[in-house]
Formats: C-alpha cells, sequence, structure tokens
C-alpha cells in the first residue's frame, strides 16, 4: 500500500470505554482477544506501505491493508532500553528510571506495572520471543521465553516462527500475549544471512540515501541498501510469524500490534532526538475488532499508548493514571491523539551522556540541549567509525564536501545549541535551526512552556538542581573509574540514580 492509498475503515465491531468498563466485558466470540506485540529494531518508516518503492515489504504492508497504520507515531527516546520500558510500562523514561541501556545497568525505579503483569493477572499467558532489555527482568512476568538473546548475527529466523507456534498451542483456549522482538535493523548491517532475505538491495537499487542525513556518497548508498536488505528480511520473519498464527487457528481474534523501538542507526537517527530518531511505524490490526483499514494522518500517537490500548482490548480498567490513551479509541474516533508529542533522552551509557528533551504540536518542534555548551558525545561514534559494525554514519570527510548550509547543520549536532526550534512543515528533516529567528519567537516560548509544564507533571528528576549535580558527578565518576564501559565487566557495579532519581519522582507524582 503506498502512501497515496486510503482504505474504507468500518466500524469496529464492538465499542469499549477505558473508564467505567466492566473488566468481565468480552468481545465477539465470547473470549478476550489474544495480543501479539511485535517490535523490531533501529528503523523509521521505511516500509512499503509508508511509501517506500526500494523495499519489499508485503507483509507488514498487508498488517496495515487490514487495520490500522500511523502515519505520527513516535517513541519516547530514540535508544533501546528506554523505549521499550515505556512501551511495556506506559511511562516516559524518567517516570520508570529505565533511562538508559540494560545492558550498561540502568534500570527502573521500582516494578511498575507493565503490560504482562497486567494481564497475567488477568489470566493470560504471557510470552517473550527476543531480548527484553529492560531492568529488572523480573518485573516482567513472561511464563515462557525463548531466543533470549539479541540475534544480531540474524540467524535462524525462522525459529522465532517456530517457538510463537509452540507458546500458541500449549496454551489450550487460555487467551495469550506473546511479545515477539525481531532483531533486524539492528546493526551490524549484514545484507544476507542463511539465504534471507530472499530479496535482496542493492547500491544501485539506492537512488540516494535516507534523506535525514543530508550526504550522499557512494559509501552510504551501499549501508542504506544494506539497511534496506534488513526490513526486506524483517518482513520475511514476519511473514513466517503470521503464517505460524494462521496455522493455529486462533488470528481473528488476536490484537496484533507492530512497531519499530527508534529510528535508522545513521547520522542524525538513532541516539539524537530528530525526527529520524523518534518517528516510527506503528500498525495494529485485529480481525474481530477493527474491519478494514484506515490510514490515521492527522493524529499523533506515542509507544506510551500502547499498554492503554492493551487494556482497552481487555476491556479492563487501569490500576493507576497513565499518560497515553487507546489508539483503538483513536482509531474508532472517540479519542483524538496528542496535541504535543513529548521524548526524553540520555543516550544511553555512561560514557556517552547528554541529556535532552524535546515537545512537538503539529507543525513546530523544539529541542531543549540540557548540557548544551558541552560537544555531543556520541557524534564522534558516527563520524570516526569508533565501532567497527557502526559505520553508517557520515564521515568527516564526507562532510567537508558538503554545502555549507548542511555543514551547519552537522556542526548543530556536534555542538547542540540549548534550543533547536524547527517547522516540521517546511523542513521536515531538521536543517534550518529557528530558535533565533525574530520571526518565530512566539513560537520559541509557546513550546517553551510547553515542554517546562510536561517536565513539571511527570516529575522530571532534571527538574532539581540537587539531582542534575548528582547525576553529573555520579557519570564523571563512573567514567573516571571504569574507562570505556569496564563497568560492564564488574558484576557489583550499580547505578546510584535509581535512589535519588526515584525518591523525586515517585515523592512528587
Amino acid at each position: 500500500m503506498g502512501m497515496g492509498h486510503r482504505f474504507l475503515f468500518l466500524c469496529m465491531v464492538i465499542s469499549v470505554s477505558l473508564c467505567g468498563c466492566n473488566s468481565d466485558q468480552t468481545y465477539a466470540g465470547n473470549t478476550q482477544p489474544n495480543i501479539i506485540l511485535i517490535v523490531s529494531e533501529d528503523h523509521g518508516q521505511d516500509l512499503g506501505s509508508y511509501g517506500n518503492q526500494i523495499v519489499t515489504t508485503p507483509h507488514i504492508d498487508s498488517l496495515a491493508a487490514n487495520g490500522v497504520m500511523f502515519l505520527n507515531a513516535y517513541t519516547t527516546y530514540s535508544v533501546c532500553s528506554p523505549s521499550r520500558g515505556s512501551i511495556l510500562t506506559g511511562l516516559f523514561p524518567h517516570q520508570n528510571g529505565q533511562i538508559g541501556l540494560a545492558t550498561h545497568g540502568f534500570e527502573m525505579y521500582k516494578a511498575f506495572e507493565n503490560i504482562p503483569s497486567f494481564l497475567k493477572e488477568r489470566g493470560y499467558r504471557t510470552g517473550c520471543l527476543g531480548k527484553l532489555h529492560i531492568n529488572p527482568e523480573s518485573a516482567f512476568p513472561f511464563v515462557f521465553h525463548e531466543i533470549e538473546s539479541s540475534n544480531f548475527a540474524k540467524e535462524k529466523m525462522k525459529n522465532y516462527a517456530i517457538k510463537a507456534s509452540e507458546f500458541i498451542k500449549s496454551g489450550a483456549e487460555q487467551p495469550f500475549f506473546l511479545m515477539v522482538n525481531f532483531p533486524d535493523a539492528h546493526f551490524p548491517l549484514l545484507r544476507k544471512v542463511e539465504g534471507l532475505p530472499t530479496i535482496e538491495v542493492t547500491g544501485d537499487d539506492v537512488l540516494g540515501t535516507l534523506p535525514f542525513v543530508g550526504a550522499d556518497t557512494e559509501r552510504l548508498r551501499g549501508l542504506t541498501a544494506d539497511y534496506f536488505s534488513q526490513i526486506n528480511r524483517l518482513d520475511e520473519s514476519i511473514g513466517m510469524l503470521l503464517d505460524s498464527i494462521n496455522a493455529t487457528g486462533k488470528a481473528e481474534n488476536t490484537l496484533i500490534i507492530y512497531l519499530s523501538d527508534h529510528g535508522a542507526q545513521f547520522s542524525r537517527g538513532k541516539t539524537t532526538n530528530y525526527e529520524a530518531g523518534l518517528k516510527i511505524p506503528l500498525i495494529l490490526t485485529w480481525p474481530e475488532g477493527l474491519s478494514g483499514g484506515k490510514v490515521i494522518g492527522d493524529q499523533m500517537v506515542s509507544v506510551i499508548d500502547i499498554f492503554p490500548t492493551i487494556i482497552d482490548a481487555v476491556s479492563a480498567q487501569p490500576s493507576r493514571e497513565l499518560p497515553g490513551r487507546s489508539l483503538i479509541k483513536i482509531a474508532d474516533g472517540q479519542l483524538t491523539g496528542h496535541e504535543y508529542i513529548y521524548a526524553g533522552g540520555m543516550i544511553g551509557t555512561a560514557k556517552y551522556f547528554y541529556p535532552r528533551r524535546s515537545v512537538r504540536g503539529s507543525r513546530y518542534k523544539l529541542i531543549h540541549n540540557l548540557f548544551s555548551g558541552e560537544p555531543d558525545p556520541y557524534f564522534p561514534v558516527y563520524t570516526d567509525h569508533i565501532y567497527p559494525t557502526v559505520l553508517s554514519g557520515t564521515s568527516r570527510e564526507e562532510i567537508a564536501s558538503l554545502a555549507v548550509e548542511l555543514k551547519d547543520v552537522y556542526d548543530r549536532w556536534e555542538n547542540p545549541p540549548v534550543y533547536e526550534l524547527y517547522d516540521l512543515e517546511n523542513d521536515p528533516w531538521e536543517f534550518n535551526n529557528l530558535a533565533d529567528d525574530p520571526n518565530h519567537q512566539e513560537d520559541l516560548e509557546r513550546l517553551k512552556t510547553v515542554l517546562n509544564d510536561w517536565r513539571v507533571n511527570t516529575s522530571d528528576p532534571f527538574m532539581d538542581s540537587v539531582n542534575f549535580n548528582k547525576i553529573r558527578a555520579e557519570v564523571d565518576s563512573i567514567n573516571k573509574y571504569y574507562p570505556d564501559h569496564s563497568y560492564q565487566k564488574d558484576t557489583a557495579f550499580h547505578w546510584e540514580y535509581p535512589d535519588y532519581f526515584g525518591d523525586y519522582v515517585l515523592n512528587t507524582k
């Protein structure tokens, strides 16, 4: 389905209310819906259904054609663990504490209620395929967890479908929740593994690099082709999964939610608060709950809406107030999307620490760089290719060959100002910072107020100077005594921030 297609959206089979609903209420067929949450890695809306004509994604496109596709969907943080923490808890990263990568010791303040714990209490079998990547893992009661590694080698992709079928068939008539975490399109960029994908993309197929990158060289086009090939493999993996679900006979009353955790790991994408890092694909399909297809282009939604959507689907009530809202009701016109979309960011490790916050409205977007005056430590990871698996960054030589305007874009990324303001209607890839433009001071001040209010209302610990100084001192101390992430080898290592951030957040709610 191309961007120009629009589908007739039929009424939902039933209508539920998130507030005041009876937890015993059931859907068509008198059974609670099964739920499958598919999360892919490190890619934006580079899918056929979102308008990309180079990739081959018929299975994801089929989900979109038979369900609801959101064009303006966002994550809360363009790094894996914080995004997944928001998906599963319905909270922003600074609200739950998963403000960095789980593999670097970051963890939630406490065991917050989450999708698997909520559903398990309501009689669901809960399963997970692939990495969880949130701490503590004990907070997520999966009774079935297979293929626990990240599998960045992209090997034995058919096993995801096999294990999914095994899980579904072993539960008799009990409703189930299954989270399937696919490794594509995470780095390393592997064009073909064990015969997948069957349809490869080559550099000759790519007419230009990803638009937000700005640079366009033969080297970058080749890497973009590898990235697109990984998306093709992702689609084929999802196709095998869907076939296994259909074979169980349970597809009709199964709600499938598909999304990526964040954007692609190319320059100005992953680890940033630019659109390329935060904007993601998001598709829902549910034969007994959502008929036909619909493209939602006038509503903004977030990963914090996943948990409320599932609560709505099972006709339950949330046990606490959540910042998100049901995507089912948004698709059905009972609710509107968010007036503003918010995101945090701290990069994710002790070495690459650069906190920022952002907000976007229907047209303008504001990024607040909390450490302005210091260079973004992740910039050289992209430009200098420090890690052998991250070669996709625009090199310094490639940057030097750019026009002056694009050199300024990269300089702004390396040395961020306090505020960046972008007109996404006329500048969708955020090349022209309007923060100092006299004609946009009203927009700047409005969004500064909106962002500040959100930070106060969600108890952002960085609003408190004591917390700000503590975390900065802790990061400096860790980097001094554990250079180059050596704390990962120390089993006794433990971040202190969950205590003082947690006290602030949990006591100011």
